[in-house]
């Protein structure tokens, strides 16, 4: 018989292993020495502790599954149970048991981590959502929907939750996705219409402004297309494939129009300057009658420079003030000259102002009178009042005869 601290084999060929539950039959081996039959059954007991070490390796280190580290600790379990191995069974048994626990252990962790995971998920997918039906009431287009694509990539990105919360949160997500198409497809709907609208209204001011295109009427027709531009402003815009082609034409033709404007006004300037040369060259010899010597001269001399005048044309209008002035001023002088002319040769007028100067001169001499009586009897107060009334009397005396000087006496 031979034996070893773990196993033995009697003299029938039965193999033992030892247990805290005392001895269990391994087998039976018939084929060589009692020797070579406890090293076959303690080789199985090193292929156990070799297995179990991977399964423990397995389960610290990759992502085994629970059930499937549960049936690998079943189906050895099982094997050990079975003594089919030489060795200290009960350690393999107690590494098989803590191992359970890990897995045990392993599985609650994970299935907290998934239940953390699927918690943030549905906080994410919740805040997609919320971001999705304030971008739905957004009229920022272009920004706004490409965020909303950017969310559906995000929500891809995101784990699925249990499916009446996902299908539930998902309703949401698309209907506000939905509603925003809807706005923006209605929004871009209008504004089609709308640049419709400006295309008809752009094409009646283009057909306008292209008949006024060769108007000579020069300003009613510039006052019209500064009308025609505030219209076109007003009008907003047409399509894109429309506009520029609009624009372009409305443009031409005022371009041709105000071409030709500026020509004839270019003709009309350069002519009024020469006239208005002509004009100050008259102005300069009508300057020369001054002062008025002989009315009937310049009288005469001025009625040529005059009609002379008159057959010029326009001049710059910036100008005709102050070259116009300068014949006026000539004009009012001779006029002076013939008002004074006609009250030193006016009769009557001479003879009123003859009556008037001796009305005054015996007014004048008759309150000197007066005044010397009543200080001869003392009466200062009388005499003071009356020669107040004689300074006015002798002022308006002074004036007459000044008056009557311009008659020539």
């Amino acid at each position: 018989m031979s034996s070893d601290p773990w196993g033995r084999v009697d003299e029938t060929g039965t193999v033992y292993v030892r247990t805290a539950d005392g001895e269990q039959v391994v087998g039976s081996w018939q084929a060589g020495s009692p020797e070579e039959a406890l090293a076959y059954f303690e080789r199985k007991y090193e292929g156990l502790v070799v297995e179990i070490g991977l399964l423990e390796k397995r389960v610290q280190t990759t992502d085994l599954s629970a059930k499937d580290a549960q049936a690998a600790v079943g189906h050895l379990r099982e094997q050990i149970d079975a003594h089919h191995a030489v060795g200290d069974l009960d350690v393999l048994r107690a590494r098989l048991d803590k191992l359970v626990g890990t897995v045990e252990a392993r599985r609650e962790e994970r299935k907290a981590q998934r239940a953390r995971q699927a918690d943030e998920a549905r906080h994410a997918k919740e805040a997609l959502v919320t971001e999705a039906e304030e971008l739905a009431r957004s009229d920022q287009w272009r920004a706004a929907g490409e965020r909303l694509r950017a969310l559906v990539d995000t929500w891809k990105g995101l784990p699925r939750l249990d499916r009446k919360s996902d299908d539930e949160l998902w309703h949401r997500f698309s209907h506000a996705r939905s509603a925003f198409s809807k706005r923006r497809k209605a929004h871009f709907a209008q504004l089609d219409a709308q640049r419709e609208d400006a295309r008809k209204a752009k094409e009646r001011l283009v057909a306008e402004a292209e008949a006024l295109s060769g108007s000579t009427d020069w300003g009613p027709t510039s006052a019209r297309y500064r009308e025609l531009m505030t219209e076109w402003k007003a009008a907003g815009r047409a399509q894109r494939e429309h506009e520029d082609d609009l624009w372009n034409r409305f443009r031409g033709a005022q371009d041709v129009f105000f071409a030709a404007r500026s020509s004839v006004f270019a003709e009309r300037d350069a002519e009024q300057a020469e006239n208005l040369k002509l004009k100050e060259e008259l102005a300069g010899e009508a300057e020369k009658l001054l002062p008025i010597t002989d009315l009937k001269a310049a009288r005469a001399a001025f009625r040529s420079i005059n009609e002379r005048w008159e057959t010029i044309g326009h001049v710059p209008r910036d100008a005709r003030p102050r070259v116009e002035g300068r014949m006026q001023t000539v004009d009012r002088a001779i006029q002076e000259a013939e008002e004074a002319e006609w009250r030193r040769t006016n009769p009557e007028a001479r003879a009123r102002a003859e009556g008037l100067t001796g009305q005054l001169q015996a007014a004048v001499d008759k309150l000197r009178g007066q005044i010397e009586q009543a200080r001869a009897q003392g009466n200062s107060s009388r005499a003071d009042k009356l020669e107040k009334e004689l300074d006015g009397r002798q002022a308006l005396l002074d004036q007459a005869l000044k008056g009557l000087q311009e008659f020539g006496g």
